[in-house]
């Protein structure tokens, strides 16, 4: 079931007034049952896996709880951690892995027929893993008590806003939110509308037009000029933040519509300064998750430069991976990796130079958001693309065959791309994500309307598919 659908609409529109007429604990049953409606459209058979995710979570929550021997706890943790990663594994991996040995068997002379198995993805499958993974080991950390109520605990898992594609929740932010009783509040409910108005907006009218151009640019690699290769890159770069922001803001509208609220996961990311400041941006709650689950158990930045620089790339290489199972994205993964290895290595050079005329301070700053956008948009490529040979073709054609890109193509582009940047500049400028949401009501009813004619009369409604399910 996709927000951008009138199946989910009526999904919501039955579910929310049932929703705010229950008393707390029919409320989370209502939820529960909601959101393994809203999963089980998908494929009802994948429903079992979030159900053993969820059970067997929520028993080592408890015995992680329960037992004071370390070595005990610490067992429990990888009886989560093995179900999980197995399940990821096993779905997600399995077949990459063995089709790279079987290939890198061949190359050495060595043929080794090894079974592949013919299995769908889970949808959501990498992002309610590591939402439940993350209860257990927050347990074990002693960073939030475990629940004793399994509704409660499976409807914290499977709340469908962000059930499939995030964002990934902590558990010691959502779950107190469905432990608690909720209130319904008509300003939460009014800044919920407006979330999922404008997400859908991104969706539809810029993210699915932008969609068709790079499908025909990046199915035409061999033989487009760099020109073409540019706008296929830049038109993806707008293409992927509004298809996933727009799923983000949608879910986190929704969330607000029954009473919750769901975490930050993008904070204008193409007006960073550096990969760092890109990463604190972008999918943050994935970032964040990395961080403190991957990069600082391996060590963080103690022990020394090359440790950094080492779990550095080890986390992003594994954030690739994550991403899907291909080569792209763990070149993709390498990519970024190195990307914030060479920032750490330039800061002291960057942090010389500081301009103190405001005019000379703005031009800094701006030189910085340009030359990061275009490092990002270079990564962008790599995960777009369906094989290295598509990333050097295309890299190709932008260095030997530079050309001025067709007409036909720069204005649907920027007719996509320019309303939206406007939007983003004052964002930016005022330093408040919500500042339409915040203007009189004049403004803010030109704003509603010109995306309402927009949506009307330029967006696609044929309800493809978020980017971020296929992850």
């Amino acid at each position: 079931m996709l927000f951008n659908t009138f199946h989910f609409a009526y999904f919501f529109a039955i579910l929310l007034p049932l929703y705010w007429v229950l008393p707390h604990k029919p409320q989370n049953y209502l939820l529960l049952a909601a959101s393994y409606y809203f999963y089980s459209c998908w494929d009802p058979r994948f429903l079992s896996l979030l159900l053993l995710s969820t059970a067997m979570d929520y028993a080592c929550g408890l015995a992680v709880d329960r037992i004071e021997t370390p070595r005990k706890r610490k067992l429990f943790v990888a009886i989560s951690m093995v179900l999980n990663l197995g399940m990821l594994g096993y779905f997600k991996y399995y077949n990459f892995f063995a089709e790279s040995l079987q290939d890198a068997l061949a190359r050495g002379g060595i043929s080794v027929p090894l079974a592949q198995l013919n299995v769908v993805l889970p949808i959501g499958i990498s992002f309610y893993t590591f939402q439940s993974m993350s209860y257990v080991i927050d347990v074990y950390r002693r960073d939030i008590k475990p629940t004793r109520n399994f509704i409660e605990f499976a409807a914290f898992v499977s709340f469908f806003p962000h059930l499939v594609a995030g964002p990934i929740m902590r558990p010691t932010t959502l779950l107190p939110q469905i432990e608690k009783p909720r209130r319904f509040n008509l300003q939460q409910f009014y800044e919920g509308i407006y979330l999922i108005f404008w997400g859908l907006t991104k969706k539809v009218v810029v993210a699915d037009n932008l969609a068709t151009i790079v499908t025909d640019l990046f199915n035409r690699w061999e033989t487009i000029d760099g020109g073409l290769a540019m706008i296929a890159i830049y038109a993806f770069a707008f293409q992927i933040y509004c298809d996933f922001s727009g799923y983000t803001d949608a879910a986190r509208g929704i969330a607000k519509c029954l009473g919750i609220e769901l975490a930050l996961n993008f904070n204008l990311p193409y007006f960073a300064t550096s990969p760092q400041d890109f990463w604190s941006r972008w999918h943050i709650s994935l970032s964040t998750w990395l961080r403190d689950y991957l990069y600082i158990p391996l060590g963080g930045s103690r022990g020394g430069q090359f440790k950094l620089y080492r779990n550095l790339m080890l986390t992003m290489i594994i954030g690739g991976l994550w991403h899907g199972a291909a080569w792209t994205f763990v070149l993709w993964g390498f990519y970024q990796g190195l990307l914030l290895v060479a920032h750490r290595l330039a800061r002291p050079l960057l942090d010389r130079v500081r301009p103190t005329d405001l005019i000379d301070r703005a031009c800094w700053k701006a030189l910085r958001i340009f030359v990061t956008f275009h490092l990002v948009c270079l990564g962008w490529l790599i995960f777009r693309a369906s094989s290295i040979a598509q990333v050097r073709g295309m890299l190709g054609a932008i260095v030997y065959r530079p050309a001025i890109p067709a007409s036909a193509y720069i204005l649907p582009v920027s007719v996509c791309i320019l309303p939206l940047l406007l939007v983003q500049i004052v964002q930016f400028l005022s330093k408040d994500l919500d500042v339409v949401f915040r203007t009189p009501w004049y403004v803010r009813s030109v704003f509603y309307t010109v995306c309402f004619y927009a949506f009307v009369l330029a967006g696609n409604f044929g309800g493809s598919q978020f980017i971020y399910f296929q992850f």
